[in-house]
This record gives structure tokens, C-alpha cells and sequence, in this order.
């Protein structure tokens, strides 16, 4: 058990090797984001949901971790197999409430 612990977390630090401050940046945004699912997060950086927990752990405050994880807790919206089929949006494009920064 401890082997497959020691190769997840290698697999996860690699992962955030790779990654740049914008992206964790990125992933913290879309994660905070309601109507981003972990699904299009896995698409656009690589990271799976217990890497996306793992990263907010890692990048946040403890309480601002804790409000997090009680925001998403029973979330059906950062699930697409969840969501009702009456929803409207795609969350595979950028959202169009986003501006760019001038």
C-alpha cells in the first residue's frame, strides 16, 4: 500500500512540476468556479480531481481550504455525469462572463 502511496505522490509532485504559477493560478480559478467541472479541468491542465483537492490543499489557507471543500461538497455542477440535462452551458469553453484584462 505504502508503494502505491509513494508513486501517486511522485506522479502528483511531477505534475505540479510542470505546472506554472499561472496554471496552478488557473486550476485554483476554475476550481472555485461553479460551473468549471473537475472533467474540464482534467482536459485543459492533466489534473484529476483528487490532484485538483490536493493542489487547493497545498495552495490555500487552511480555512480558505475548509471553505472550499464545503462549497464543493454534493456539488452536482463540478460533475458533468451529475448535472441535470436542463442546464444550458458548456463548461468546455471559456465562460463568456470572463473579460479580458486590459
Amino acid at each position: 500500500m505504502r508503494v502505491i502511496q509513494e508513486k501517486m505522490f511522485i506522479k502528483f509532485s511531477q505534475k505540479m512540476a510542470a505546472l506554472t504559477p499561472g496554471d496552478v493560478s488557473a486550476v485554483i480559478q476554475m476550481a472555485w468556479e461553479d460551473r468549471t467541472s473537475f472533467e474540464s479541468i482534467k482536459e485543459r491542465v492533466g489534473l484529476s480531481e483528487s490532484d485538483v483537492v490536493r493542489l487547493m490543499r497545498h495552495e490555500l489557507n487552511p480555512s480558505s481550504y475548509r471553505l472550499w471543500r464545503k462549497r464543493m461538497n454534493g456539488r452536482v455542477t463540478k460533475h458533468r455525469a451529475l448535472r441535470s440535462p436542463q442546464m444550458k452551458f458548456d463548461d468546455r469553453m471559456v465562460a463568456n462572463h470572463r473579460r479580458a484584462n486590459c
